[in-house]
């Protein structure tokens, strides 16, 4: 019988096919819009790959538009993850768009994830200069606060549904996501007491914010927040609800009038001149600090610390 000889390209072919296992798939490309859910995305990815963050540095998801290099990114991701409709409605028509190529992860209407119905009357009321202000605000489209992050019952949800998330789509790394994940939540766990341990004495100081985006975080510590400047944060409150959240603040004896840094501090300081209330800073987004998986846990206690500050008894 003949002797075969195979060509040489075809041995090689062989014999790597049986060396050498098949390369393992690439991660998920993975966008998410908001800095606080970026953090617990890096997180459960740690060690995989680095989910990209859409809204960098200041920006807020109030008054933020897309950039092509933003359009691209989320073309070309494999999982977006965001808020919902409520907070960043510039992303509805862009998500719409890329219909079933792209799988979203909406956060507001996920399962294990608590959204809380928004507040009205009194202090929480819309200006009576601008009755309709209610229906252009983002925030209480549906009428619930999208600020859900602010909880860390719903971080721990979020965490488990990003590793759940991640496991169907990258099934290589399914054990990675779900460590990285039992990891996340037992540091947000310590976080939680830590928080609650320290807020416990600020239950009672009443306070007013620039816009009602904390009740995650005052439902879950019991805090005091007693109205807001403005239901909307990119409507210009005017003269008359500015005259009614003074009020407020005598009336209730409010220690504080909280700012933002994405939006105009000189409204707070126009608010609290001559009620004897102090100025603070409330970050709920995390405005300066560096992205990645500490960005939540720095942010969170940067809140605590500041409502510390403020509200403590003179």
């Amino acid at each position: 019988m003949p002797t075969r000889i195979f060509p040489a390209t075809l041995l090689l072919a062989l014999l790597a096919m049986v060396a050498w296992p098949a390369a393992a798939a690439s991660p998920p490309k993975v966008v998410v819009t908001i800095k606080p859910i970026h953090s617990l995305a890096a997180a459960v990815m740690a060690g995989v790959a680095s989910p990209q963050l859409l809204i960098e540095g200041g920006g807020s998801p109030h008054s933020y538009s897309l950039r092509p290099s933003d359009a691209r990114a989320l073309n070309e991701a494999d999982l977006v993850v965001w808020v919902g409709e409520g907070l960043e409605s510039f992303m509805q028509r862009t998500l719409a768009a890329l219909g079933e190529k792209v799988r979203v992860l909406t956060l507001a209407r996920a399962p294990g994830v608590k959204l809380l119905p928004s507040r009205a009357g009194g202090a929480w009321e819309a200006s009576p200069e601008h009755p309709d202000e209610h229906d252009h605000d983002h925030h209480a489209s549906g009428d619930f606060d999208y600020h859900l992050w602010l909880d860390p019952n719903n971080a721990l949800a979020i965490a488990e549904l990003l590793a759940t998330e991640l496991g169907r789509l990258d099934p290589a790394h399914r054990e990675a996501y779900a460590s990285n994940a039992q990891k996340l939540a037992e540091r947000l766990r310590v976080l939680d007491a830590e928080l609650e341990q320290r807020l416990e004495p600020l239950r009672k100081a009443p306070y007013v914010v620039f816009h009602d985006g904390y009740q995650p975080l005052e439902k879950r510590y019991d805090l005091n927040a007693v109205g807001a400047i403005t239901v909307s944060p990119d409507r210009k409150p005017g003269a008359r609800r500015l005259r009614e959240i003074r009020a407020t603040i005598g009336q209730l004896g409010a220690r504080c009038v909280f700012s933002e840094p994405q939006f105009e501090p000189r409204l707070a300081a126009t608010v609290i001149e001559g009620t004897g209330a102090r100025a603070g800073v409330l970050d709920p987004l995390g405005a300066d600090l560096p992205a990645g998986p500490e960005a939540y846990f720095v942010l969170m206690r940067n809140l605590a610390e500041a409502l510390e500050t403020c509200l403590k008894a003179p």
